[in-house]
């Protein structure tokens, strides 16, 4: 698990912007999504993964928890994977370049719908009512590259906690574009991981700076069942 290094110094200028540590803990359950990110045997098992990320299978109980949570307040639960196949060579030339022969290979074979390192880790909780989307980019939210936007607004979801691996990469990405899409976005501290605890604070300090707010695993369910209960005590 990350040692997670938020600066006092960027704690100071949020509440300054905004009066408070964390602007989105007035969430709404029923409004929520969780996303968990390429949490696929390709970044996770070592036998069959093309980008090994070795700290990844810390998160997977947080995720599980965060998970139960959000289906128990009302929200919903969204796994999304990356694919690709021989096409996105060209359609995706600018990273394949970069990559060179040998790592671009060894990324289309890892990451072919029906290998055994495209499949989603078998540790997590998957369960049958929750949704399963594909990306073949970084970001899911990207509109090219996945549909998950418009599966969430159909829902009425509003509001997604970013999980998976790896922080700075496909979870940075997807978060980001996330909130240029107009949803309010929260990456969650102890729930993403990278390959260094550098690259994992990196990520989440700009992240947290600019673009949505940044909470830990505790934390969230707390505000999930705090806020259900408000809500429903409105309601009656």
């Amino acid at each position: 698990m990350h040692t997670v290094n938020i600066p006092e110094w960027v704690k100071e200028r949020i509440i300054k912007k905004y009066d408070r540590e964390h602007f989105y803990d007035d969430l709404d359950p029923a409004k929520t999504a969780l996303v968990v990110v390429d949490m696929q045997n390709t970044f996770l098992l070592p036998e069959v993964a093309h980008a090994l990320c070795p700290g990844a299978t810390d998160i997977v109980p947080n995720i599980n928890r965060l998970a139960k949570a959000v289906r128990e307040t009302g929200g919903a639960v969204v796994w999304v994977t990356s694919a690709y196949d021989p096409n996105s060579i060209k359609e995706w030339a600018s990273l394949y370049r970069m990559c060179g022969p040998e790592r671009s290979a060894k990324r289309l074979n890892a990451l072919t719908v029906g290998s055994k390192a495209h499949e989603l880790w078998h540790e997590l909780e998957v369960l049958p009512q929750d949704i399963l989307v594909t990306k073949n980019r970084f970001s899911a939210f990207l509109p090219t590259a996945c549909n998950l936007a418009e599966v969430l607004r159909a829902r009425g979801l509003d509001t997604v906690l970013i999980t998976g691996t790896v922080t700075n990469v496909c979870c940075e990405s997807t978060a980001r574009d996330a909130m240029q899409m107009n949803f309010h976005t929260i990456m969650v501290t102890d729930g993403n991981a990278a390959v260094t605890d550098e690259e994992h604070n990196w990520s989440l300090i700009n992240f947290y700076n600019s673009m949505g707010d940044i909470m830990s695993t505790d934390f969230l369910i707390g505000c999930l069942r705090r806020n259900m209960g408000k809500n429903l005590a409105a309601a009656e």
